[in-house]
């Protein structure tokens, strides 16, 4: 499962529409701010049925959210869930070199400037294929 943690809506469907072009056949969930994010990894308010709302294998982490913006939910990741193996990927329109550097010390593994394309997205698909689950006969182009 794929957890977009975007505030602006049209950006998560162009990012969830990228995703599908790339062959990423997982079930994609959106979050609109950092509250809901830490909410969905909780299993807090109306995400606690984790069989409807599983944990991420993926999640692709916008900084600048309102409420609760991308850089504390990293810190609240790195400090509440520090076993737990999601691969982070930062997507947004910040790519300072310091903004680079401390989603990386934070946890994040990869770092796409927005607007994320197809083959920005289908390099990220071979660059950590153990995470996505595709279908077998889908090759990233």
């Amino acid at each position: 499962m794929i957890l977009i943690a975007e505030d602006d809506e049209n950006d998560a469907i162009t990012i969830a529409e990228t995703l599908k072009a790339a062959g990423v056949k997982d079930q994609l969930r959106w979050a609109a701010n950092g509250t809901e994010v830490i909410a969905y990894l909780k299993g807090e308010l109306h995400y606690a049925d984790r069989t409807r709302h599983p944990l991420p294998a993926v999640l692709l982490l916008d900084l600048r959210m309102p409420r609760i913006g991308g850089f504390e939910v990293l810190e609240w990741i790195k400090r509440a869930m520090p076993t737990r193996d999601i691969l982070i990927v930062i997507l947004s329109g910040l790519s300072g070199l310091e903004d680079v550097r401390r989603g990386y010390e934070l946890g994040a593994r990869s770092f796409l400037s927005k607007p994320a394309g197809l083959h920005d997205i289908n390099n990220l698909v071979r660059s950590y294929s153990t995470y996505w689950q595709m279908d077998a006969s889908v090759t990233p182009t």
